[in-house]
């Protein structure tokens, strides 16, 4: 008997490949709806659109299209129950052998700018779905595929097994369905939801070799149905990714982010930037960013937000380094990095966009808050000291106050020529983190920017500072004691701005 297969599916991509395969190696008939019908036709496949199969016309504008007893019947008909057979047999159903089936790009639709409600409410599938269950529900007797990326192993499970996927593959394929209409539901669930309820899914990517430490276990989830961050980036060379790669990866791209109109470079120790700093290229800027901290750089992770070039590829040979992220790698650079065979490089073409909200685990439940992606504005910074600032140092302040932002509060960066040259963070006292900054930059704070995430509750800080060589402070201000702070730095002839915005990062 001729099998039959359904193909209905939102993303295109492989479909023409995997049709012609079914019709001409294994000799499945199609039956299909709308687009995707045309598009078979167009390739010169035979195929029956759902319409004619079902004697149904689509209605309400394609809201209603494959939700008949022919399509759900022949999908969830059980081949070893007398009854359901007779069933088919009367209703002249045929059974259906295999289902691919994606959904409407209802993510895709919600992310981009302006959207309206009714414009997102048009792309909740509903024949998808339904399909996508009761063919997973079903998988003792058929195939399901979700995903371009299954459409050559089902073919080769086909030609392996006489032209039956095994229960094995059948069974995986089925949670791979019940996963991506979970995902599809969680994201129309958070779109629609208020405040009081927050809604959180993944699908298992991969399990890492362990978490934190060896005892952890730990596993890799993807978001939503299509890959993005870094899920979507491309690994092309050394070991497989670990979950402290992972975090550490995301806190260089949260940190890169901030730098787009200037090459800049950042190097990650354990989610803190041991590194960071802009250049004219992006070689200069990796080099500037490794000797602010060369000894802890080592084993480091670094983000680049330009091409690596053969020159920048050169340098980062030069030490041992966890993994290295970049938009794109050039031919000859990856040559170059190819003599580093375990350092893990990745490309990732968007390091800009992340999460819109973070979530912590805690006992009973979990905590949400919006990213702090905020945008520093400079000018809503009040200059409360004498002495004003010039053009320079109104950049150096702003590229100390983008780093200290990704610094573990209580936080201070040190700053000189778009270079981070002293980093104290994760301190009980914030007295503390402006000795280890300090201490780090050694001679070269003389002259030299301080950045703190939080405000002065006394003058000291100031005071330590300016005994150091620092000339300039750039702080959030709120402090019932800001008075005590301004009026030690005029005393002692500092520049001080206040942001009105604070960065704590715990």
């Amino acid at each position: 008997m001729v099998r039959l297969a359904l193909l209905s599916v939102s993303n295109k991509t492989g479909i023409i490949d995997l049709a012609r395969s079914l019709v001409e190696e294994f000799d499945f008939d199609l039956i299909s709806s709308g687009g995707t019908a045309q598009a078979l036709k167009d390739a010169g496949l035979p195929v029956t659109k759902v319409a004619d199969y079902t004697g149904s016309p689509e209605i309400l504008g394609g809201r209603v299209k494959t939700l008949h007893p022919r399509i759900h019947g022949g999908i969830l008909a059980r081949r070893d129950v007398p009854q359901d057979i007779t069933d088919l047999e009367n209703n002249q159903i045929r059974p259906i052998d295999l289902v691919v089936v994606n959904l409407y790009p209802f993510e895709e639709t919600i992310a981009k700018p302006g959207v309206t409600l009714l414009e997102a409410v048009e792309q909740i599938d509903i024949g998808g779905p339904a399909m996508l269950r009761a063919s997973s529900k079903n998988f003792a007797h058929l195939a399901v595929l979700c995903d371009p990326a299954q459409y050559d192993e089902y073919l080769e499970e086909l030609r392996q097994n006489n032209g039956v996927a095994s229960l094995e593959f059948r069974q995986k394929a089925a949670l791979k369905g019940f996963s991506h209409t979970a995902s599809y539901d969680q994201a129309i669930a958070s779109y629609l939801a208020d405040a009081q309820q927050y809604t959180l899914s993944g699908t298992q990517l991969q399990s890492l070799r362990y978490g934190e430490n060896p005892h952890q276990p730990a596993t890799w989830y993807q978001t939503g149905t299509t890959p993005t961050g870094w899920a979507a980036a491309t690994k092309l060379q050394g070991k497989e990714l670990s979950y402290n790669n992972l975090v550490d990866l995301e806190a260089a791209r949260r940190i890169i982010a901030e730098f787009t109109d200037t090459p800049a470079a950042t190097i990650i120790k354990h989610t803190n930037p041991c590194g960071t700093a802009l250049g004219s290229t992006i070689s200069e800027a990796y080099q500037k960013a490794f000797n602010a901290d060369s000894t802890s750089a080592f084993g480091g992770i670094v983000a680049l937000n330009r091409p690596i070039d053969a020159a920048t590829a050169s340098e980062l040979t030069k030490t041992f380094l966890e993994c290295v992220v970049a938009p794109s790698c050039e031919a000859e650079a990856q040559e170059i990095l190819a003599k580093k065979s375990n350092v893990r490089v990745l490309t990732l073409a968007d390091l800009s966009s992340g999460p819109k909200d973070t979530v912590k685990a805690i006992a009973g439940g979990f905590l949400v808050q919006a990213s702090d992606d905020i945008i520093a504005d400079t000018s809503q910074w009040q200059v409360v000291t004498e002495r004003q600032p010039t053009d320079s140092e109104l950049a150096e302040l702003l590229f100390a106050w983008k780093v200290c932002k990704h610094v573990k509060s209580n936080a201070i960066v040190v700053t000189s020529d778009r270079t981070t040259i002293g980093v104290g963070g994760g301190q009980m006292n914030r007295v503390g983190s402006v000795k280890i900054a300090l201490e780090q930059a050694g001679e070269k704070a003389k002259g030299a920017i301080l950045a703190s995430d939080g405000f002065f509750p006394f003058d000291d800080s100031v005071r330590t500072a300016a005994a150091a060589g620092i000339t300039a402070i750039v702080q959030p201000g709120g402090s019932l004691r800001d008075k005590d702070s301004i009026k030690a730095a005029n005393e002692l002839g500092l520049l001080m701005v206040l942001t009105g915005v604070r960065h704590f990062l715990h």
